[in-house]
């Protein structure tokens, strides 16, 4: 049988467990280390966002700072996590070769998760591996995954949930409800678990290691041997860890670009959520810079950066873009879960279309707030629309209309004045009342031929929805609400049946706007 190291590291903060992650990575790379499992815990707590995410956007800063939680950036990808002090961290850094013949990103994640798995069944708990990096027990996570790779190395890692405090993780962490939907729970507190609340006690952290353990040894048929860090490993441990204490590495320079035209686009897809935003100089249409973030995994660990760099300075044209992304994805040899160069290179080119409806008078400022269902936003605007959808909770909570189609147009709420514009432009007003009868209404106007609608809904709602929007076939665009939503006061279940008791408030001025773009549009292709 095989022998590998087995190194627990103890209670750190969050610098010194990156820097180890790194550490032991590059050693094993340059064939220095043994095959290595590694268990490892947090002191203070933490907040870790994915290598390829940006901090600002995923963290609560100055909460965490109040509260003396450490924030960092692991070195691999995928999406935020906060690890409290009870939590256990388990990784496997090996060579590829190590486990078998055939390598594949796909069987990693399958394999390394199975060793947990069929570690928690020694407590009786029936876990299983949920694609694509998640270890779930009744649609319960309870040890989100990840891995990056280094020449012909890996690092694999995940997090197992003991006594977890979910109060501090939805203040600390910005919290992509708009993950939730292929799991089709709605609560950060339906979504996750613990083993203190599936076995009613707090296990031992021996009692856990020895299990974790013993799971690892089974599972990929090896014995491990306890060790310690080796004095190399210490030297490069102390030679990079001011690196991983910097703000430098933290917030890895992922600031959203600043320029005449800052312009974003956003979508999930099955490898994850992506986040694009370009800044454009207006005068030579050239893409002056790019961010490229999300909780994806894509490999080379730095691929993201190259390609952002890549598209420094070059023309904004479809066939440019089209030939740098290719190129890198090719020169890389990239490897990914679901996600494509089509996925980053259309997002890029829906970006980059919004520049051009400030000629229709949209402004810089307000470009962003607008989204497009299927087809690219020029071309639905173009093509028209015939009917108008409205959030029922943009309704007053006392209203008689609140969850059924009419308004009275009483002055109360910014939804009368919605059906104003929309009878002013002609168009069918309807006000959806659940998610169940958005589809409905989409499976009707796309029955009766209807050219296109637009609707009014949050970012949080048009990301986690867009697919099934977009697989009804209607096109459309729809104009971010101005309010708290229902996804930013955690009440996004309620509102998914019609049950959401608060009163959220149009963008009038942005709907008008975008209905005389339309309306222009036609005239021209008329």
């Amino acid at each position: 049988m095989r022998q590998w190291r087995f190194v627990d590291t103890g209670l750190r903060p969050a610098s010194e467990n990156i820097a180890l992650d790194d550490v032991i990575l590059e050693c094993k790379a340059r064939s220095l280390v043994p095959d290595t499992v590694r268990f490892l815990r947090f002191s203070p707590p933490a907040v870790l966002v994915g290598y390829h995410q940006d901090v600002e956007q995923e963290v609560r800063l100055e909460y965490v700072k109040e509260n003396g939680i450490d924030a960092n950036r692991r070195i691999t990808g995928g999406g935020a996590i906060y690890f409290d002090s009870s939590a256990v961290g388990w990784e496997v850094i090996a060579s590829k070769h190590s486990l078998c013949e055939d390598y594949s990103l796909g069987w990693v994640f399958r394999i390394m998760c199975e060793c947990v798995v069929n570690a928690l069944k020694e407590f009786g708990l029936d876990a299983c591996f949920r694609p694509r990096n998640d270890i779930e027990i009744g649609g319960r996570k309870i040890s989100g995954t990840g891995g990056v790779e280094r020449g012909d190395a890996f690092l694999f890692q995940g997090t197992l949930l003991v006594d977890f405090d979910v109060e501090t993780m939805i203040k600390a962490l910005k919290i992509p409800i708009i993950k939730l939907k292929d799991k089709e729970l709605e609560s950060a507190r339906k979504r996750v678990t613990c083993l203190k609340w599936e076995l009613g006690y707090v296990p031992d952290y021996e009692e856990i290691r020895r299990v974790l353990i013993r799971g690892f040894e089974e599972s990929l048929n090896i014995e491990l041997k306890f060790g310690d860090l080796t004095n190399h490993e210490l030297e490069l441990f102390e030679k990079r860890l001011p690196w991983f204490k910097s703000e430098a590495w933290i917030f890895m320079d992922r600031y959203s670009p600043n320029g005449s035209a800052v312009v974003h686009a956003v979508d999930k897809k099955p490898g994850g959520i992506i986040r694009v935003s370009l800044s454009i100089d207006k005068d030579t249409n050239v893409i002056k810079s790019a961010l490229i973030t999300g909780d994806f995994f894509i490999f080379p660990q730095r691929v993201i950066m190259d390609l952002e760099s890549a598209l420094k300075f070059i023309p904004a044209d479809v066939d440019k873009i089209r030939e740098v992304v290719h190129r890198i994805f090719e020169e890389k040899q990239v490897k990914s879960l679901s996600i494509t160069e089509d996925d980053i290179v259309g997002l890029i080119l829906e970006a980059l279309e919004k520049t051009e409806l400030e000629s229709y008078g949209i402004n810089g400022s307000e470009v962003n707030n607008i989204y497009p269902i299927t087809n690219d936003i020029k071309s639905t605007l173009k093509n028209g629309f015939d009917y108008m959808l409205l959030p029922y909770c943009s309704k007053m909570v006392s209203c008689a209309y609140r969850r059924r189609d009419g308004c009275v147009k009483c002055g109360e709420c910014t939804v009368g004045e919605a059906y104003s514009l929309a009878e002013e432009f002609g168009l069918k007003p309807i006000t959806i009342h659940s998610f169940e009868h958005l589809i409905e209404v989409l499976k009707m106007m796309k029955a009766k031929g209807a050219r296109g609608f637009v609707g009014c809904c949050c970012e949080a709602f048009y990301v986690k929805h867009r697919d099934e929007m977009r697989d009804a076939g209607m096109p459309g665009i729809i104009v971010d609400i101005e309010d708290k939503t229902c996804y930013d006061l955690g009440k996004a279940e309620e509102a998914y049946r019609g049950g959401f008791e608060a009163q959220t408030r149009l963008n009038l001025g942005l709907l008008k706007k975008v209905l005389v773009a339309a309306s222009k549009m036609g005239d021209e292709s008329a």
